[in-house]
């Protein structure tokens, strides 16, 4: 008995102690050729925008609400984080297989014998037979040859990927509401200047009227300043439209219906960074989420090759058995009913049409194709990367020189006005005039929109939006 007992464990402790190897590639990250610096930089600098939390960067406190309960309700960002848990759950499935399967099997049945069969039962002894039975079945598949290991690793780099992914959509989000509140806040101002427009528009229609029936203008006068008003009029109602739009979209952002949105800052007032540090070009690849969920895309399809071929070698598992059998249930556990069985297994494929070889096949070309998916990613990071630092600096150069022609043309229509109460220009040429400054103030407004917008763009093409949260601040995330 003693003997017997030591069997299962020398056999597991031999086989523990042979090395396991995987026959697959050891995975390193590909080597990419890229630039020292930022084409709009003279000197690299290792300081970042993107280290910055977006909570420090977006100072509004509305903003930041928005962002908080987005990352909180959103339901985009709840489906990454739903994948999340499922490749968690699929790591932890994969690495069951390195464990012993451990089950209880229970039987207790009636069965009757032939009394033709090949043992022939007595006619005085009955055919009837009771049967009980307990045991303690175990298998364990020993990875000799890194089969479940590469599925355990291909399994981690997916949940890896996984988690990069939602970490990618965070930002995405965050960049996304930022930009949405930002044209909002033009939207209002906009639509203030708009209105103010309107007013004063109104004041021209009832001045051209008066001076028209005092005989001192012609019909002409008045009637262009009417056309000016419903001109006016038509962008109001069509800035109303889109504010409500910007509204809605906000709403559902932040996963909430259609409805209003508070304000914080005015859009003048978003602070916006003059100078932006953007970090070495290197760190890219370890900032960018999206970055990471391709390597380790490419990780988990190099651990696949590893599967694949393990395949071309043997399957060894063990099986054992222990329980108690016996017809009668009293003597069920007593020491005569014990069974025991232990058998080690080999499957080693012989013909299979070439099916195995054609799956190593198959997964080295996956991962190839993971890896110019990868190259790519890399290359389409950088575009980002520098389509938004020249959009960025462009767009701050534009809010300046519509500041500039609003003042410019706030003093043409200071002279012009001057001018036609002396009577030296027509009425059309202040219209003109008015006409140039608002649509010189609604530009400036849209630089200004479109300078954050860029800003935002600029954040998150770095990789930022998803530092480490303080304390109290990461469970609103």
């Amino acid at each position: 008995m003693s003997t017997r007992r030591a069997i299962l464990p020398a056999i597991i402790g031999l086989l523990l102690a042979l090395p396991a190897c995987t026959p697959g590639p050891v995975y390193r990250r590909p080597e990419i050729a890229m630039p020292e610096q930022w084409r709009d930089e003279t000197a690299p600098s290792a300081e970042t925008l993107a280290n910055l939390p977006w909570w420090d960067l977006f100072g509004d406190p509305a903003l930041q609400d928005l962002i908080r309960t987005a990352l909180r309700e959103n339901p985009d960002l709840q489906i990454a984080a739903e994948r999340t848990v499922e490749a968690a759950a699929r790591l932890g499935f994969a690495r069951a297989d390195l464990w012993p399967r451990v089950d209880l099997s229970a039987t207790a049945g009636r069965s009757q014998l032939s009394r033709r069969g090949a043992t022939p039962i007595p006619d005085a002894q009955s055919n009837l037979v009771t049967l009980y039975d307990v045991s303690v079945p175990v298998t364990w598949e020993i990875d000799l040859f890194g089969r479940i290991r590469s599925a355990s690793a291909a399994a981690r780099a997916e949940f890896l990927a996984t988690e990069a992914g939602r970490q990618a959509v965070a930002i995405s989000l965050v960049a996304q509401v930022a930009s949405a509140y930002a044209s909002l806040r033009a939207a209002d101002l906009q639509l203030e200047v708009a209105r103010r427009t309107v007013e004063s528009r109104r004041e021209s229609i009832e001045l051209a009227r008066m001076r028209f029936e005092g005989g001192v203008t012609s019909e002409r006068d008045w009637r262009q300043a009417e056309a000016e008003f419903y001109r006016t009029l038509g962008i109001v109602q069509d800035l109303e439209r889109l504010q409500r739009q910007l509204e809605n979209a906000i709403s559902v952002l932040v996963g909430r219906f259609p409805g209003e949105v508070l304000r914080g800052r005015p859009l003048p007032d978003i602070p916006v960074i003059a100078r932006v540090p953007t970090g070495l070009p290197s760190d890219l690849l370890d900032r960018r989420p999206d970055l990471r969920a391709a390597e380790q895309t490419l990780v988990a399809t190099n651990a696949n090759i590893g599967q694949a071929k393990a395949l071309l070698f043997p399957r060894i598992a063990l099986t054992g058995d222990i329980g108690e059998q016996s017809t009668e249930l009293e003597t069920l556990f007593e020491v005569p009913s014990r069974t025991f069985s232990l058998a080690g297994n080999l499957l080693q494929p012989i013909f299979n049409a070439g099916k195995n070889r054609r799956r190593v096949e198959v997964s080295e070309s996956v991962m190839r194709q993971s890896l110019y998916a990868y190259e790519k990613a890399v290359l389409q990071a950088f575009r980002e990367v520098e389509d938004a630092l020249v959009a960025f600096g462009k767009q701050t150069e534009r809010r300046e020189s519509q500041r500039l022609r609003v003042e410019s043309v706030r003093e043409l229509l200071r002279l012009a006005d001057l001018a036609y109460s002396g009577g030296v220009i027509s009425y059309l040429e202040v219209l003109d005039a008015q006409r140039s400054l608002f649509g010189a103030e609604l530009d400036e407004i849209q630089a200004m929109d479109d300078q954050i917008a860029s800003f935002v763009q600029l954040y998150k093409a770095l990789g930022g939006g998803w530092p480490v949260a303080p304390a109290g601040a990461a469970a609103d995330e």
